[in-house]
C-alpha cells in the first residue's frame, strides 16, 4: 500500500464494504430482479454481434484460464522488477476477492435463472476490478505518485475494470446490475484490506529477521 494513499482508500474500503452488506441484505434470497435491475437491463436488453462478442471476450478474463493467465503475467512482471512483496500481493489481493465473493453468494442466496445458480456478487467483476486496483496501487508505488494523483489512477482503473466486467455480465444475462455493483464494491473493500495485512506481515518478518540478525552478530563478537 503505497503510504500516500493509505488515509485515502481506508474510508473508501469501509464505505464499500457497507454497500455490500446492505445489498446482500436486501437482495438475500431474490431470485429475480429488482426495480433498478430491471431498469438497467431494459436499456441494456442483451448484446447482439459484434458486442456480444465482446462480452464473451471480456467474461472470459474471469474464468479460471483467463485468470490465471491475467494473475501470472502480474506475478511475472512484478518478479521481473525484483519485487516479490507486489507478487505476493497480486495472488492475494485477487484471490481473497474472489473467495470473499464466492462465500457471499453462499450466505446472501440469491439466483438467477433458476435455483442452484448463485449469482451475488458478481465473482467476475471482484476478480477483474481486485486485479486492476492491484496493478493501479503497485504502480502509484512505482511512480511515487502523491495522493490525488494517486487516488485517481487507482478509482479510475477500478472504474473501467469494474464497469467493463460488470457490462459483460449483464449483456450475456449471467448476472443483474446489482450482482456487477456488488462484486465491483466487495473488491473495493477486499484489495486494501489485504494491501495493509501483506505490508504488516513483510514488516514484521522483517523486524524479526533484522533482531536475529543482530542477536547473531552480538554473539560472534563474544
Amino acid at each position: 500500500m503505497p503510504p500516500a494513499l493509505r488515509g485515502r482508500l481506508g474510508p473508501i474500503a469501509g464505505l464499500a464494504a457497507l454497500v455490500v452488506v446492505v445489498l446482500g441484505v436486501r437482495y438475500a434470497g431474490d431470485g429475480g430482479p429488482g426495480r433498478v435491475d430491471a431498469r438497467i437491463l431494459a436499456a441494456v436488453d442483451g448484446a447482439g454481434p459484434p458486442w456480444r462478442n465482446v462480452a464473451l471476450a471480456t467474461d472470459f478474463l474471469g474464468e479460471p484460464a483467463g485468470a490465471a493467465a491475467l494473475v501470472l503475467a502480474t506475478v511475472a512482471g512484478c518478479l521481473l522488477l525484483r519485487r516479490p512483496r507486489a507478487a505476493v500481493f497480486a495472488v492475494a489481493g485477487t484471490g481473497l476477492a474472489v473467495v470473499t465473493a464466492t462465500l457471499l453468494k453462499s450466505l446472501v442466496g440469491r439466483t438467477i435463472h433458476g435455483a442452484g445458480n448463485l449469482s451475488y456478487p458478481s465473482g467476475h467483476t471482484a476478480f477483474l476490478t481486485a486485479l486492476a486496483l492491484v496493478v493501479a496501487l503497485l504502480v502509484t508505488g512505482r511512480l511515487g505518485l502523491g495522493r490525488a494523483a494517486g487516488t485517481s489512477l487507482v478509482l479510475a482503473a477500478a472504474l473501467v475494470a469494474g464497469a467493463a466486467m460488470g457490462w459483460a455480465q449483464v449483456a450475456l444475462g449471467a448476472h443483474y446490475p446489482t450482482d456487477a455493483l456488488g462484486g465491483w464494491c466487495t473488491a473495493l473493500a477486499v484489495v486494501p484490506a489485504t494491501a495493509w495485512l501483506v505490508d504488516r506481515t513483510a514488516g514484521r518478518l522483517a523486524a524479526r529477521t533484522t533482531a536475529r540478525t543482530a542477536d547473531a552478530g552480538r554473539r560472534a563478537r563474544r
